[in-house]
């Protein structure tokens, strides 16, 4: 048998006196651009090894103290961020289109990009302990306007990336969800699935973190952030 659903209304609603219909408008959205290039997993895992390795070098003296002082855990809890890879020509291909694809995105959003010009701000590799226990919590990027991943490592088994609502009010007001399974006007986390040649995009103000990696399987991306300058101002010295 059916079940009745009550109305939410009162009894004595002059419903004739109200719009049967009423219009839905889509106001401040945050939009995620996911894509997939898998050619380029092996080039850049090969050209980020060296930087994972010369992070893990340098990181070593660190874990080895904390193994020493609280007892071996091996490199568990840690992300291996090497330095800049902005500029190395091994990363340009990719660094190219990252920057024309964020000016095309950022057009698309609706900015008028005449007076200004995207630069790529900040590029690494994050490498997650063969150990497990990497994690990332929820944050933002400042002073920038595209940021995103380009996935090399991953399966299953590893943190898939996870977005916030970036509205601090919405969050402060939160009912519970009917369905954490689906994605409507009550989620306030969304995550994606995601494979080696994966490439993400997303406005840098959108919050973004990433669950805690069991270590089951190698966990490395490519991070990057895109910030729009005014053309005028790189001409100041």
């Amino acid at each position: 048998m059916k079940k009745k659903v009550k109305s939410s209304f009162p009894k004595k609603l002059n419903a004739a006196a109200f719009p049967a219909q009423l219009a839905r408008e889509e106001l401040f959205r945050s939009p995620v651009w996911v894509g997939y290039a898998p050619g380029f997993v092996d080039k850049y895992n090969k050209a980020a090894d060296p930087y994972v390795e010369k992070m893990k070098k340098t990181m070593k003296k660190e874990i080895d103290a904390r193994n020493k002082k609280f007892g071996n855990k091996g490199d568990r809890g840690y992300i291996y961020q090497t330095t800049s890879l902005i500029g190395d020509p091994n990363f340009s291909e990719i660094q190219n289109y990252i920057i024309g694809t964020s000016h095309n995105l950022l057009t698309e959003m609706g900015f008028d990009l005449k007076d200004y010009q995207v630069f790529m701000t900040e590029m690494w590799v994050q490498d997650f302990a063969k150990k497990g226990g990497g994690t990332q919590i929820t944050h933002s990027h400042w002073n920038g306007h595209i940021s995103g991943f380009y996935f090399l490592k991953c399966s299953e088994a590893t943190p898939r990336p996870v977005f916030a609502d970036p509205r601090p009010g919405c969050l402060m007001n939160l009912l519970p969800e009917k369905d954490t399974t689906k994605v409507t006007y009550a989620s306030n986390q969304i995550n994606y699935e995601v494979k080696p040649g994966t490439i993400v995009f997303s406005p840098s103000a959108l919050p973004h973190m990433y669950p805690v990696d069991m270590g089951y399987e190698p966990f490395r991306f490519i991070h990057f952030n895109c910030q729009a300058i005014p053309k005028g101002a790189m001409n100041v010295r």
